[in-house]
């Protein structure tokens, strides 16, 4: 793309030169200025590709874009040359002002259709001849998502009725972070990279690759919130500030913490459990185990059975920061199963 766009400008910069020689012999008063006109065009040139550098913020590809940006750069300078401003005057200042408005539109058209080549393809969805469900709903996915590891369990079990989006650009982040030199970003990047591979071996999801940029990782958040409007599709990710932005923006969020509580099963006083104690308490006779959900539970006169596997009888449930706070009788010691 970099050196497309550089071959782009080199021509660009050299057409305006030779425009410039050419019109010395339009205008005999510049018939023997040549070298002047000459770097009057060069300086043009450099002019509008330094407008073009100021631009950035697109960077996307392809001959459909192209022929976009020369349609609408043609008709923007036909419609400006057409325009009261430039019904009078001087024929050949008008020939001179039409073509290089001509010149300048469609060159900005080009540049700016190639760099918003994916914002392009989601105006017209089938530029690139790929049929889509209208109907299907859509969840674009984040890499904060993918590295949680728990998207691929769920995924598994068919809750998922909606087609995952997965941007180019959240690809990059993963293996950028999967590269890093920190040992937990480190880990947390190649889950979620091997999270990626056990999505596709799953044949009943729906897994779409949105070939999209960004110049920047500040600007990830936003280009998520941005594809999301415009796909109208909801956002799965576990970065609270992120779902706080998307909910004022009017996306829909999928937070998989809240999914997880919600799945939490409602213990009751008097309901039997089967714990595995895995360390003594802090009162005398306590053994403390957890539950699959991360609830710690306490089981009175059963330090001995630390280790295995008991069941226990609930007597009391308190609400704390991490889950809940179990203490629980000891009934005896459970079958492995």
């Amino acid at each position: 793309m970099n050196k497309t766009l550089l071959t782009i400008r080199i021509l660009f910069i050299a057409f305006c030169a030779l425009a410039s020689w050419l019109i010395c012999y339009t205008v005999e008063e510049w018939d023997h200025r040549r070298g002047l006109a000459i770097s009057i065009g060069l300086m043009i040139g450099v002019l509008v590709v330094l407008v073009d550098l100021m631009l950035k913020g697109f960077s996307l590809r392809g001959l459909t874009a192209v022929t976009f940006g020369l349609g609408i750069g043609a008709l923007v300078a036909w419609l400006v040359a057409n325009s009261p401003l430039l019904n009078r005057g001087d024929p050949q200042i008008l020939y001179l002002v039409q073509m290089a408005l001509f010149i300048i539109c469609t060159y900005l058209g080009t540049v700016i259709a190639l760099r918003g080549k994916d914002d392009f393809n989601l105006i017209i969805p089938y530029v690139r001849f790929v049929p889509h469900e209208v109907d299907t709903p859509l969840v674009i996915v984040d890499a904060g998502a993918l590295a949680d590891g728990r998207i691929a369990k769920i995924a598994q079990t068919q809750f998922f009725g909606a087609a995952l989006i997965i941007p180019s650009f959240v690809l990059n982040e993963l293996q950028r972070i999967a590269e890093s030199d920190d040992a937990v970003k480190q880990a947390r990047g190649r889950r979620g990279l091997q999270v990626l591979n056990d999505l596709r071996a799953i044949k009943h999801i729906d897994i779409r690759i949105q070939q999209s940029e960004v110049a920047r990782p500040q600007d990830i958040e936003a280009k998520l919130i941005f594809l999301a409007q415009s796909m109208r599709a909801k956002l799965l990710t576990t970065d609270i500030n992120l779902a706080k932005v998307a909910q004022f923006q009017g996306v829909a969020w999928l937070n998989l913490h809240a999914l997880e509580s919600a799945l939490r099963p409602e213990l009751v006083i008097g309901e039997s459990i089967a714990i595995d104690l895995i360390k003594i308490g802090k009162e005398e006779g306590q053994a403390i185990g957890y539950m699959p959900d991360g609830s710690l539970v306490v089981v009175n006169h059963a330090r001995a059975y630390v280790g295995k596997r008991v069941s226990a009888e609930i007597i009391g449930v308190l609400p704390n920061g991490s889950g809940k706070l179990i203490f629980a009788n000891l009934l005896g010691e459970s079958p492995l199963v």
